[in-house]
């Protein structure tokens, strides 16, 4: 095969592929009624593009330290098992009733020798039935594509695939499904700042 022809079959093959489209960034401003930036909300995007791209997480951790959970919510994708280590000198019983997972870990001290497993999207409250001041959150997702928003209630999705998508947001002071939004957005290379204001 002659070099001329060689480059011309590579030619015509380039313009037979499909262009390549960049991840795109999503910017998405949070607000409360009253104008103040909203900390520490969690922001996603759904799709069935996007549920076919999750992966668990590595790995994943509450640790109980001076009776409190830390972190206070944690966002993991859906699938992911999480350890519970009790590193204070008094023993914890941490369960949840939740709908997406019901388990115990009874009266314990150290880590306990089988992490939980969240399969299942959405929320789930923790508490300890020993320390009622105790309360933590699992957010369990549907997606890879989150972030959470910073003290000026900024959250910065990155390497978002383009397409369609539900945009939402969860906030623990948010009680009410129907407070949470459900937002359709389409994700492409020249998004704005989206604004969003929570009850």
């Amino acid at each position: 095969m002659s070099l001329k022809l060689l480059r011309a079959l590579l030619t015509a093959a380039c313009f037979l592929l499909p262009p390549l489209t960049p991840a795109a960034q999503l910017q998405v401003q949070l607000q409360h009624s009253s104008g103040k930036p909203v900390t520490d909300a969690v922001v996603f995007l759904e799709s069935a593009a996007a549920s076919a791209a999750v992966t668990p997480a590595a790995t994943a951790n509450i640790i109980q330290r001076n009776t409190t959970f830390m972190p206070e919510v944690l966002v993991i994708p859906r699938g992911t098992a999480v350890t519970f280590p009790n590193e204070d000198t008094v023993r914890h019983h941490v369960y949840s009733f939740s709908a997406i997972k019901q388990f115990e870990i009874k009266l314990y001290v150290g880590t306990p020798t089988e992490p939980v497993v969240f399969e299942q999207s959405g929320v789930a409250a923790l508490g300890c039935n020993i320390h009622d001041h105790m309360i933590a959150w699992v957010v369990v997702l549907d997606t890879p594509y989150y972030s959470r928003s910073n003290s000026d209630g900024l959250a910065v999705l990155n390497d978002v695939p383009p397409g369609d998508y539900s945009l939402r947001v969860w906030h623990k002071t948010l009680l009410s499904a129907a407070d949470v939004p459900r937002l359709p957005i389409t994700i492409n290379a020249t998004n704005a700042v989206q604004q969003i204001q929570l009850k």
